[in-house]
């Protein structure tokens, strides 16, 4: 059963968030970030990529960095622009893309949960990534960005959401970035925490949907410091970390689709007749063709665009990896027929997701820069959860989770 807690969260004064508020640390580049924050220096870019306060080049790993994240925090709780509630809470946060808004429950997540598998992982990670984050969770002493879980559909949750959205909230603004509009709730109410309390710890599993390095990272320091602690007891913050977590039939998966260097000494009308085996392949013309179901592929080659649906055989319905398309399409056009085996290392392949939609498939295969394109149906929730349910790793570069979470809302130190 899933174990959940209130904390006291650092928050931003109403006036603030939106000079304090950014992406978060992994979905822009050190260059991208000194931009976005300009002169302001209440933005927490200069906590989570605070190698924009040295010159240009700087590393991210560079120890001075980190050092300047914990400088930074400081710094920022010193000024007032972080201030931490005098009492535990939960809290919500809502966003709301093209008309359609999801409600997270901001939760202090249990470290022996991750541990024991009661929060349930799809993604593999890397150890290095893990150990940048770590050190940035070690010198902060505190989870700056919160993961991003699901759980299963809840009625008493839900009605509870309904309730606090009806009020008025502490945040509301519309990120400058993305467009989106992203709200706030404190919950203070005792019996309404006691309620989320308990309906999470009736809940068999938790899913993590995105942040699987940050989620490694604070659990992994957390269980350090209780290792560290001659006194430990359990009770500690430590022993918790934060996620915002979402019902799942609310969340949104985009596709992320694949753009290749070349066709591996293929000419376009032999690849075209080696993808015939294991595809029924279907000329779509000049305009853009959008997958419409799973298994169906668009592809897009010299100037057209093409259906690939995946013949009969080519996949396993019964098997929680098989069927997915991600597997279908690495496993017989770029394992196959174009080589690629190691998504991770491949220099060949390039990955375009979100929001940028398949007119960025056509601009990057018609400026030369790439040879073809393929987009893939999205996953879906259900599809992530069975893979967790089944102790399966889904393959490299399959979901992406849109809006992203906006970091700087809130914060939880580790005591």
């Amino acid at each position: 059963m899933a174990t959940v807690k209130p904390f006291r969260g650092f928050r931003p004064p109403k006036n603030l968030v939106e000079q304090v508020e950014s992406r978060p640390y992994d979905v822009l580049n050190s260059e991208e970030a000194r931009a976005e924050a300009g002169d302001n220096e209440k933005s927490l870019y200069h906590i989570i990529k605070p190698e924009i306060d040295f010159e240009p080049g700087t590393s991210e790993y560079d120890p001075r960095v980190y050092e300047k994240a914990a400088e930074n925090f400081k710094k920022f709780k010193e000024n007032g622009w972080l201030v931490q509630d005098a009492e535990d809470h939960y809290y919500i946060y809502a966003q709301t893309m093209n008309g359609k808004t999801q409600y997270g429950i901001v939760v202090g997540a249990y470290v022996e949960d991750y541990m024991n598998g009661i929060i349930k992982k799809h993604e593999l990670t890397r150890r290095d990534k893990e150990e940048d984050r770590m050190k940035h969770v070690r010198v902060n002493n505190a989870n700056m960005e919160p993961v991003f879980f699901a759980y299963p559909d809840n009625e008493k949750l839900n009605a509870l959401l309904n309730k606090y959205a009806a009020t008025e909230p502490e945040y509301d603004f519309i990120a400058p970035i993305d467009g989106f509009r992203h709200q706030f709730w404190v919950i203070s109410d005792k019996d309404d925490m006691k309620l989320i309390t308990d309906e999470f710890a009736a809940m068999p599993a938790l899913y993590i949907a995105d942040g699987h390095h940050r989620s490694a990272a604070a659990a992994l320091v957390g269980a350090e410091k209780a290792k560290q602690n001659p006194n430990h007891k359990g009770d500690e913050e430590y022993n918790y970390f934060m996620a915002v977590c979402f019902q799942a039939s609310q969340l949104t998966i985009l596709d992320y689709n694949r753009v290749v260097t070349d066709l591996n000494g293929y000419t376009s009308e032999d690849f075209l007749k080696a993808l015939d085996k294991n595809f029924i392949v279907e000329k779509k013309g000049a305009e853009v063709y959008r997958p419409n179901a799973l298994h169906d592929f668009s592809m897009y080659l010299d100037g057209e665009w093409y259906s690939l649906t995946a013949r009969e055989g080519t996949y396993n319905p019964n098997d929680p990896i098989g069927v997915l398309d991600v597997d279908v399409s690495s496993r017989l056009i770029f394992d196959e027929l174009l080589g690629i085996k190691d998504f991770r290392s491949d220099k060949r392949i390039d990955f375009v997701g979100g929001l940028r939609g398949l007119e960025e498939l056509k601009r990057r295969v018609d400026s030369g820069e790439m040879k073809m394109a393929l987009a893939l149906y999205p996953v879906t929730m259900k599809q992530i959860m069975d893979i967790a349910d089944s102790g399966k790793i889904m393959p490299p570069k399959a979901t992406w989770f849109e809006p992203k979470l906006r970091s700087g809302l809130i914060i939880h130190e580790l005591g």
